[in-house]
């Protein structure tokens, strides 16, 4: 008989069970690897849209503070100084009224697309390195972090496959309208949130169906999306209301038409999506209520829009031209726009006919009828009250008459609602990728390939830029304290004018640390209150403004005298600045002088104290 001690039955390898270990082990392992190769994918599309953001705005970064965009240098001057004021949150110096610009009555913030969260987060690098700075990285920011949202709402929500996915989101991040827009209007291209607010709303309707899970709705999950919700509409409203705008009547299309194409989940989750719906409502309302009436209602504020309708409409022939700032448009283009910031249709025939093509390939699903229909609506109120043709103002009426002169409405610009289509018609494509590459045959290679094609005449080029004026020591060097107070009121000669802002960027360089009169904003004008671009200048700046013009010397006498010491008296100047380098500045100076009296010298201009 053998000595030896028994083995342990634990001790003995089961075979069952490392027959069941192994392949568990090696699955795991598989789904680590796949893991891995999609972060990777994500992080390479993820890169690949910051580098084409970087290189359409390349023109700006070899030196942000030397360097402007050359096709929309005025708005980039009014940004740069919303971002210079937005900062002083920072310092304890912010209100919604601002006395920086129009003193002494001041800015209303909120009436203005002052992108108040975007230059409050940023205040760091505003204060540190300058708001021209600022300016370039939320440029370049704007375009990478759209695309990038999309791209993610595309393959989380939808489930779509990368190439789809990133397909559609180049659209939505870098299509005409948007790298147009870029020319300035950044409350236009922070579109990141949106994608955030549509995944919100379709969580809260997918909670809020009974059939969604075996308990019935996700009561939880509504109302947490209510919340999510309410915090991003608000943010929303503080980075860009008319994004928000075009993205709320998007949205409500879209619902309605899901619903009558999807009865039964409409009956099924209408309790409550709607409870949820109105939840995020109330508490936006909640924090919103008194910047919206401070808007509308409160000092300088206005409740109509000044732009008018019939002007900003989009040509219908734009629909099918290419955008001048692709690289297949032309310059002949420029004349169905209002401007290079507003090539917001121009997606060209082959992207309309393949998504044409993809909507019809795809069937009535619901959310293919819903995009289809959200385009057909958004696309025909860009239209404006008139159709216009080529240049030509027809007399067939446009779907945004039945808007026309409605409150809030009248605020956003007809040609603007094509800015909702970019997405739209992304989501098609998408839907129609990711079913192709799901499929076998011929249509795995041709669906990607005919969008790859439609998409390609649109490919951005980089934005034009040019070199800005520099500024003057008196101002770079910080020299204008010895002449005014920081939060006392500069007058620069010529005043600032919506047409000639560039005085502006005397307070921008300064960080907004003094206030000057009039301006480039919106306020109301005269004693109805109406939105203007501007206000009225006084007596004296137009002295000086039609001297900046023309020269020569005018005749000034008491009466000039009196009105000039009147209107630094209605200003609360205390200092009057006239720098080198100013078009005429010697008629300017012999005015000046025989206003105020003889000036003093300080750095590279000449001051009066008044």
């Amino acid at each position: 008989m053998s000595s030896a001690a028994p083995t342990a039955p634990d001790a003995v390898p089961d075979q069952a069970v490392l027959a069941v270990d192994r392949p568990s082990r090696r699955l795991r392992a598989a789904r680590l690897l796949t893991a891995v190769h999609r972060r990777r994918a994500d992080v390479t599309v993820v890169l690949l849209f910051v580098a084409l953001a970087g290189w359409l705005t390349h023109g700006l970064w070899p030196d942000p503070g030397a360097r402007v965009l050359a096709l929309n240098p005025e708005d980039q001057a009014l940004y740069e100084w919303f971002l210079a004021v937005d900062s002083r949150a920072l310092l304890g110096d912010f209100d919604l009224l601002t006395g920086r610009l129009n003193a002494p009555d001041g800015v209303n913030l909120m009436t203005n697309t002052t992108v108040i969260a975007l230059g409050v987060l940023l205040a760091p690098v505003t204060l540190s390195f300058g708001a021209p700075v600022t300016f370039a990285l939320l440029a370049m920011a704007n375009l990478a972090g759209t695309a990038i949202a999309w791209y993610l709402l595309f393959t989380r929500v939808l489930r779509a496959r990368r190439l789809a996915a990133a397909l559609g989101a180049a659209l939505c991040g870098f299509g005409p309208g948007m790298v147009s827009q870029t020319n300035s209007h950044l409350h236009m291209t922070a579109q990141w949130l949106v994608p955030v607010i549509v995944w919100l709303v379709v969580r809260m309707l997918r909670a809020a169906d009974p059939a969604g899970t075996a308990d019935g709705p996700d009561r939880r999950r509504v109302v947490s999306s209510a919340v999510g919700l309410a915090a991003a509409v608000t943010a929303q409203v503080f980075v860009g209301e008319e994004v928000l705008f075009l993205c709320a009547v998007t949205l409500l299309v879209m619902a309605v038409t899901y619903a009558v194409a999807d009865r039964n989940l409409a009956r099924r989750a209408l309790p409550g999506f709607a409870a949820g719906m109105m939840l995020a409502a109330g508490l936006a309302l909640v924090v919103l209520a008194w910047p919206l009436w401070f808007q509308f209602a409160g000092p300088q504020g206005v409740a109509d829009g000044m732009f008018s309708p019939h002007y900003f409409s989009a040509d219908l022939r734009s629909w099918w031209t290419v955008s001048p700032l692709s690289v297949a448009g032309g310059d002949g283009a420029a004349r169905l726009t209002t401007g290079p910031a507003e090539y917001n249709t121009f997606l060209g025939l082959p992207l309309l006919l393949v998504a044409a093509a993809c909507a019809l390939w795809l069937g009535r699903r619901p959310l293919v009828v819903a995009c289809v229909v959200g385009t057909l609506v958004t696309g025909a109120l860009s239209l404006g009250p008139r159709v216009v043709v080529d240049g030509e103002r027809t007399a067939v009426p446009g779907p945004y008459a039945l808007l026309s002169g409605l409150p809030v409405v009248d605020g956003a610009l007809p040609m603007r609602f094509a800015l909702a289509v970019l997405p739209l018609i992304a989501t098609l494509l998408v839907l129609a990728v990711d079913r192709a590459l799901r499929g076998t045959g011929r249509t795995r290679r041709l669906v990607p390939a005919a969008v790859g094609v439609a998409l390609l005449p649109l490919l951005p080029t980089p934005l034009p830029t040019a070199e800005r004026p520099p500024l003057p020591e008196f101002v770079t060097g910080g020299h204008w304290r010895q002449c005014v107070e920081p939060g006392g009121v500069l007058v620069p000669v010529p005043l600032a004018t919506p047409k000639q802002p560039w005085p502006m960027r005397w307070a921008t360089a300064a960080d907004a640390a003094f206030g000057m009169p009039e301006g480039f904003f919106i306020g109301p004008y005269g004693r109805g209150g109406t939105a203007a671009m501007g206000t009225y200048a006084q007596p004296t700046s137009a002295l000086l403004a039609e001297v900046g013009r023309r020269g020569g010397q005018p005749v000034i006498g008491d009466e000039q005298r009196r009105q000039a010491a009147e209107d630094a008296e209605f200003w609360g100047a205390s200092c009057v600045a006239l720098a080198d380098g100013t078009p005429h500045a010697d008629s300017l100076r012999g005015t000046l002088e025989q206003l105020y009296g003889p000036a003093t010298r300080i750095a590279d201009a000449w001051t009066w104290r008044v």
